[in-house]
Formats: C-alpha cells, structure tokens, sequence
C-alpha cells in the first residue's frame, strides 16, 4: 500500500501527479518483490526444469525495482520516506538471489554477482541507520546479512576479509544483546563460534616471505588436470550431477556447510575467470545470460539429510541425468555398523552410513537403541545405491565405516578428503607440518603436476585395469579425482603411521596394485616429495630396507 509523505500544509492533492505514481509504482513492485522471494521457498529444491522461469520472474522485478529506485531516489527519499536500510533490504535479496541462482547452477560467476551487492551494501552503509532505532528486528536483518555475506566470502576464498567482516559482526552481536534482552543471544555467539573454527580449518598454512598466510585456491585450474596422452581411447562419460552429502557429527560447520562439503564442492568447480579483478556491476542484473557451456556440474549440497530426502534427490538426479553422463555421489557421514552376523551377508549386512534422525547422538556416536530395526531404518547402505547403477555412478564414501581412515576422523575434516581437495595440504598434514613457505609450496605443486601425469599414464597403460576406471577417465575432475586417489593411497602406504594400521583407502573395483598404488616410480616420487618437505624420515624407504 502506497504511503506518501506530506509537509507543512500539503494535502495529497497539492502533491504533484507524477510524484505520486513514483511512489504507487514502487510500491507495487517492492510487495510484488517480496511476493515472489517468498514463493522461493516452495519451490522444489530438486530438478531442474521447475524454478528456472519463477527464478526468472523474480530476478526481472528485482531488477526494475533496483534501477527503479536509483533513478527516483530524490522523490521517494521526499514522499516515501525511503530509509537507507530499505535499499540495503533490497540490495541484500538480490545478493541472496544470486547466491541461490549459484547454488542451484553451481556456476561461479552467480557468486561474484552476489559478492559485489553484499560488497556495495557495506561500502556504502545501507545498514548504518539500522543501529539507531530502538527496533531489534532491523538489527537482526544486519546481523543476517553479515553472515550471508561471509558464507559468500568463504565459497570466494577471500578470508582476510571473512576476519574483517566477523570482528564487525562480534561487535554487532555484542551491541545487540547489550541493547536489547533478547533470547538469540547464545544463537549469534554459536554463528560466531563456527565461523572462526571454519576458517582456523585448515591444518597447514602457507606463508610468504613477511609471515602472512596466502590463501591458495584448490579450485580446478587450467593446466591443473595432466592431459591425455594423444591417441589415447577413453569413455566419453562426463560428469553432470553431483550430490555432496555431510553427515558427519562434531565437524567444523558453518551455515549449512562442513568442512569437507565445502572443499569437495570446490574440487568440483573450475576456477572462476578474473576472480581477483571481477568489478562490480551495480545495477546491471542480466541473470538470464547464462555461459556458453556449463563449467561445472550441476551440484546439490544436503547437509544432514534425512534417508527420504537423500533417497529424494538421488532419484531426480538420476531421472534428470543427460545422456553420456555421470553421476557423482560423495559422502561425508557417520558410520553406522552391523549389530550381528547373519548367515547370508548381502548388501544390507555390513551397516552403512548414517542419515538424519531425531535420535540422541552422544560424543558422536549414535546412541543404541532398543529396537534395532529403528537403527537400520536411518542407515544408507551400499544396497541402497544399487538401483542408480543402471546409469554411471560415482561413489565417494569418507567415513569411519568405509574400511578406511577409522581412526583419522578429525573435526577439522578428514584426511581422506583433503587428499581429493588438496593433495599437498595433506601431504604436509600427515607429515605434521603446520606452516610451508610459498617457494617451497609453489616447487612442491610443479613437482606434483608431473607425477600426476605419471599415475595417469600408469592408469591409461596398465594392461590389468578394469575398463570401469577408463570409462570415467575421459572428464578432467573426475580424472583428477581418481589421480588423487591413487596418490593418497600410495602416500599413505609409505607413511609408518599408516603402514602400521593398514588405514588405506579402498577402490571397487579394485586398482592393479603393482602398476598404480605400489608403482616402485610412484614410490620413488613421494620419496623425493618427502625430502623436499625434509620429512623423509616418517616414510619407508623400501630401496633402502634392503641393504
């Protein structure tokens, strides 16, 4: 509803004819803006055909409504009363639509958009006023903003300002809860709690010469992923969709994203051109124009999944996958394990992988209950996959129940993903150092490219592999997934912590032992890695053990 702003002794009549349709016109696109953000929600989360046009729709009158106002600004400041915090209101559901519109595409340049309104409602302090109105439900909007902002700030990598923005939010929870008696209070300092273990994450950090970190991005980069030999026939399979799944209990979270959901989803996600330099674009909402060809596989991120809603979007998933494609299933989850033995042990009798439940998890294990059958009931077992096998299906299980890493379960992620997101960061985990130097990261990572490229000719020429592998050899992040792989649990063969336990990773089916994992050239190139590090000591050297 229209409401005009009126001085002295004006009357609504006296106020200019074209005035007053200024103010009619916005509101009637601010209510129908609020309309459509809301019907948002109702929108299937899965699929990708349903919310493209009403995502549509709502970009378009957002986009008339923020050019709207900025070309009537002194009109509506004088008859509507329009606050500043109003058009950082607007600001920040655009921010929000692009971060959706990111989150339902997986394309990276939708979260640059987002980062430059978030960004532009900071630089120009929409939110100022916000703090002196006796008014907590402003100060909430703020509070949310900040941390919609930093979540957008985290996907981009650029924590140096992730710090800046949480000091500024510590200090508006701080004068929110002294200002007002409210019952969110011990919530905000929860928000601030898991940022600060979220960006404390990773177990090494590389340093340039005057000691400060240099954020490293572990997106795909051009020439990051070892080309295929010329001649060389693989499948032709590309993958498509992604379902990255955390379920794991006690690891560092913020928002709706763990540790190890956060770094696969950006294994999985090519580097976004002009990052660094990207300008902001007030103003120029063109939401429609989509990239020539999509960079990255559609992703669907669900943190704690009940087993229906897994069960849910694996089915639209594997509907909706394209011809000559793949589907990639990665789980990051609790382990849920047998209670007994049975005579016959199916696809059903190993345990699985725990899905969200009601039920009481103590110390991060699932606490027993009486009726077992209830237990299994919130379990994914590997059986449970099996009807998805009909089209090509990846699978990534990390948990203490994949017969790998059980006793490396960390809260600051798991190695076993840190291995696909980064190798070098856990390589230098597992060799206990905390802090590398960037010449040093930089040689190590030009040391790495080429044995990359040596386990994917060791993959692409060993006469013994299963034609599976090759099949998916053909898409460079699947390609680079399974590099890492073998890298990993070459690594870890060699290392005398892992030796001992036979914590190693598991592929089916399985690899050629003797030509990728126990490749004596692989061997040989961790080896020199090590004395790079000048961590040699903590590995086996077998040509050594000999004499």
């Amino acid at each position: 509803m229209a409401t005009l702003v009126m001085t002295g002794a004006e009357t609504e009549d006296d106020i200019p004819l074209g005035e007053r349709k200024t103010v009619t016109d916005f509101c009637y696109l601010l209510d129908k803006s609020k309309q459509l953000f809301n019907g948002l929600r109702d929108l299937p989360q899965y699929g990708h055909k349903q919310w493209q046009s009403y995502f549509g729709r709502t970009f378009d009158v957002y986009t008339k409504l923020w050019k709207f106002q900025q070309q009537h600004r002194q009109v509506l400041d004088s008859r509507y009363g329009l606050k500043r915090w109003q058009i950082g209101e607007v600001a920040s559901k655009i921010g929000q639509l692009y971060y959706h519109y990111y989150l339902r595409t997986s394309e990276t340049s939708y979260l640059n958009e987002a980062f430059s309104f978030y960004s532009a409602i900071r630089q120009r302090s929409y939110y100022f006023q916000v703090n002196k109105e006796d008014r907590p439900e402003l100060v909430v909007k703020k509070l949310r903003y900040y941390a919609r902002y930093i979540v957008v700030c985290l996907l981009l990598n650029k924590m140096d300002l992730v710090k800046v923005l949480v000091k500024e939010l510590s200090e508006e929870i701080e004068d929110y809860t002294q200002r007002f008696n409210t019952e969110d209070q011990l919530e905000w300092n929860l928000v601030l709690q898991e940022v600060a273990a979220f960006v404390e994450a990773d177990p090494v950090v590389v340093l340039n010469d005057n000691n400060s970190v240099i954020v490293i991005s572990n997106r795909l980069q051009e020439g990051s992923v070892p080309p295929l030999e010329q001649g060389m026939v693989v499948g032709q399979l590309i993958l498509a969709d992604a379902l990255i799944i955390g379920n794991c209990n006690n690891q560092v979270k913020f928002s709706e994203l763990t540790i190890d959901m956060f770094r696969m989803l950006q294994a999985l996600e090519r580097e976004p051109v002009n990052l660094a330099t990207q300008t902001s674009k007030q103003g120029t909402l063109e939401p429609n124009e989509k990239p020539a060809k999509r960079e990255n596989p559609h992703k669907y991120l669900l943190y704690k999944p009940t087993f229906s809603q897994l069960f849910t979007f694996l089915s639209a998933s594997f509907k909706e996958l394209p011809a000559n494609s793949v589907l990639l299933v990665y789980l990051s989850a609790t382990g849920v394990f047998p209670t007994g033995h049975s005579d016959y042990e199916g696809p059903y009798d190993f345990g699985g992988v725990l899905t969200n439940t009601n039920r009481d998890v103590v110390n991060g294990e699932t606490v027993q209950k009486r009726n077992q059958a209830q237990k299994e009931m919130h379990c994914l077992h590997p059986g449970d996959l099996f009807p998805f096998t009909r089209k090509p299906l990846f699978v990534i299980v990390d948990s203490s129940n994949s017969t790998a890493f059980k006793v490396y379960q960390s809260q600051r992620g798991s190695l076993f993903t840190l291995f696909l997101y980064s190798p070098l960061l856990a390589f230098s985990s597992v060799c206990g150092l905390n802090s590398v130097r960037r010449g040093l990261w930089d040689k190590a990572q030009e040391f790495l490219r080429k044995v990359y490229r040596d386990i994917g000719q060791m993959i692409t020429r060993s006469r013994s592999i299963d034609q599976a592998f090759l099949q998916f050899f053909g898409d460079e992040f699947l390609r680079l997934l399974l590099i890492r792989f073998v890298f990993c649990s070459a690594t870890l063969r060699l290392h005398k912590l892992f030796r001992e336990s036979r914590s190693f990773p598991e592929s089916y089916p399985e690899l050629p032992k003797q030509d990728t994992v126990e490749s004596s050239l692989l061997q040989k190139h961790i080896l020199e890695l090590a004395t790079m590090l000048d961590v040699q000591s903590l590995f086996w050297d077998d040509s050594l053990e000999a004499y």
